[in-house]
């Protein structure tokens, strides 16, 4: 499953996706990362069967985590199949496929917004 974990301010400076790891046993695919020293936000993958245990480790230490559970929703009457949202997906959740038609992999999506930002037609949003 893909989660978010959020490291406020008072925290960044805490090794607190380390600590969580070493301390569990669980690893995590961290897919994306934008940390700086104010600040950090990481969307990660964790085992269905693991992420209540890696959430407590991680919450015990300041981190904020969520369930990334509502992927990106396309509203096919007013796409116009531009490919905008290909050119900035982040995770390739975007194709064109042998017609040139837009392809949405929704197992890949970990609702950065890109996507949505880009979409000259205001097709995409979040959740149904």
């Amino acid at each position: 499953m893909k989660i978010k974990i959020t490291i406020p301010t008072e925290r960044i400076h805490n090794p607190i996706i380390s600590e969580s790891i070493v301390e569990t046993g669980i690893l995590i695919n961290i897919m994306v990362a934008n940390i700086d020293s104010t600040y950090g936000e990481l969307i990660a993958d964790v085992s269905d069967l693991r992420f209540d245990k890696i959430k407590k480790a991680m919450e015990s230490r300041g981190a904020v985590v969520s369930i990334l559970d509502r992927p990106i929703h396309r509203d096919e009457e007013e796409c116009i199949d531009c490919g905008a949202c290909i050119s900035v997906c982040p995770m390739n959740v975007y194709s064109f496929d042998n017609d040139w038609n837009v392809q949405v992999d929704e197992k890949k999506c970990i609702q950065c917004g890109m996507c949505i930002k880009m979409c000259p037609h205001g097709a995409l949003k979040l959740g149904d």
